[in-house]
């Protein structure tokens, strides 16, 4: 009679019974044979002189002393689970979770159940630390979720994560979708403005929402910026016994609510009056609301491209106006984070209108003049100094916060601004250029060239320490 065949699952659970000691001695033999297979009986020496190689060498790269398992939980519960995450869950001392995920636990499950705090805090798991614990998640714990959150605070040998498939997997196998072509946004705890920065004509998005309301308010916004002939598909209770999916046009949708729990699929229309916007820098300058103090998209480009933005950076937008070059600095990728520091009342609402409206209402508003405004700040990557330069201080106080290794970009259209300038490259050095942009215009019956302010734009790196 022929063995049945093992699971990797099974293997796992045959390891655990017999002990780590007896998987490592198992895992020796195993690589030891492989060699001998690969590369002969002589290519490393004597049998012995392999084996204790082999037996020395740092085989403990899966080791774990995990304390902390968090797992992922379908909508089918905890049928939906496999042996590991029951294992877990049986062990625990204490299981953590939402409400709905907790009901999903049965009787068996003898630990004491906590629903997370309110406001949210991680902490009470971190106070359990060396005691089983378990973590209850929605699908990828991972993916937008708490699992994220305890794997930047617990390390990585003393937390096991077991992972269902999430909610935009099913969404994509259901869809046909190549899940790697879909951009993905969440607007858990987000702002609706979020979207807008996936929102292209013909690109599929999926949408985490933030309860049953979500779908409506999307297709309400939609149908208000030009989108309107985009078609929703949305998701309630993906893999569960409650799958339901409802789809229709976001000009059709309507205020109809669905299940809290739900996801939104777009595939994106762009109608005529939709604002089809650029992925590069330099947006046009009827993309913002402003009174005038704008930095204009040619010049806008050239400083963008001297800032040299990175994902996971940090900029300061020194005198920002109506915000466009920190818009556009985020803009540049979903990593990049900018602050933006102004003092007019006015400007500091252009500035809320234009990242909600251009896709990115991460950006943090700043109200004040630099440099008081600017005590207190996460040190950045790189500043933009837009106005101000006249300001004592200023200049000296971004410097020193900078970063080593950082950027500075400062533009000046005045006299004054510029000779600060050139003082500043003559003591720490960088480049100094002259931007001179002229554009044709009618002059009676011809047309002649019409010339801009010239820009001096100083970008210089700040020396790292040896």
């Amino acid at each position: 009679m022929h063995a049945p065949a093992t699971s990797r699952i099974d293997r796992t659970n045959r390891i655990g019974r017999a002990g780590p000691h007896a998987y490592r001695a198992g895992r020796i033999a195993l690589y030891y044979a492989c060699f001998r297979y690969l590369h002969g009986s002589t290519a490393f020496g004597s049998d012995a002189f392999l084996f204790a190689q082999l037996n020395n060498a740092d085989l403990e790269c899966g080791a774990r002393s995990a304390w902390l398992t968090v797992v992922g939980i379908g909508d089918d519960g905890f049928a939906g689970l496999g042996r590991a995450a029951r294992r877990a869950l049986l062990a625990a001392h204490v299981v953590f979770g939402g409400a709905r995920h907790l009901d999903m636990l049965p009787r068996r499950i003898a630990a004491h159940r906590q629903t997370w705090p309110s406001p949210f805090s991680i902490e009470p798991v971190l106070a359990r630390r060396g005691t089983p614990v378990c973590v209850l998640a929605s699908g990828d714990p991972m993916f937008f979720g708490v699992g994220a959150t305890l794997a930047r605070a617990v390390p990585a040998r003393e937390i096991d994560v077991i992972p269902s498939p999430s909610s935009v997997s099913f969404a994509a196998a259901r869809l046909g979708w190549a899940l790697q072509d879909v951009a993905i946004v969440s607007l858990v705890g987000r702002p609706l403005a979020a979207l807008r920065a996936a929102m292209h004509d013909g690109t599929r998005v999926l949408v985490l929402s933030a309860g049953g309301d979500t779908p409506a308010e999307i297709a309400a916004w939609l149908s208000a910026n030009g989108w309107g002939g985009s078609r929703m598909t949305v998701f309630e209770h993906l893999g569960g016994e409650r799958e339901r999916c409802v789809q229709a046009s976001a000009n059709a949708w309507g205020a109809q609510r669905v299940a809290a729990l739900n996801l939104v699929a777009i595939e994106c229309r762009a109608g005529r009056e939709a604002r089809r916007l650029p992925v590069t820098p330099g947006l046009p300058d009827d993309a913002y609301r402003h009174d005038g103090q704008l930095t204009r998209h040619d010049v806008r480009a050239l400083t963008l491209a001297r800032l040299a933005p990175l994902p996971g950076e940090l900029l300061w937008d020194v005198g920002a106006g109506c915000g466009s070059i920190g818009i556009e600095w985020m803009r540049a990728h979903a990593a990049c984070r900018a602050i933006a520091i102004e003092s007019h009342a006015e400007r500091q609402r252009f500035i809320r209108h234009n990242r909600d409206a251009l896709g990115v209402p991460g950006l943090q508003l700043v109200e004040g003049r630099a440099p008081d405004a600017l005590q207190g700040l996460d040190a950045p990557d790189a500043i933009f100094i837009g106005g101000g330069l006249t300001v004592p201080g200023v200049l000296e106080t971004c410097w020193d916060r900078l970063r080593e290794g950082g950027r500075l970009v400062a533009n000046a259209v005045t006299v004054q601004s510029e000779a600060v300038l050139a003082a500043w490259r003559e003591q720490h050095g960088g480049t100094l250029t002259r931007i001179a942009m002229a554009e044709a215009q009618p002059l009676g019956r011809f047309d002649a060239w019409r010339p801009a302010l010239p820009i001096t734009t100083l970008a210089v790196r700040k020396p790292e320490q040896a």
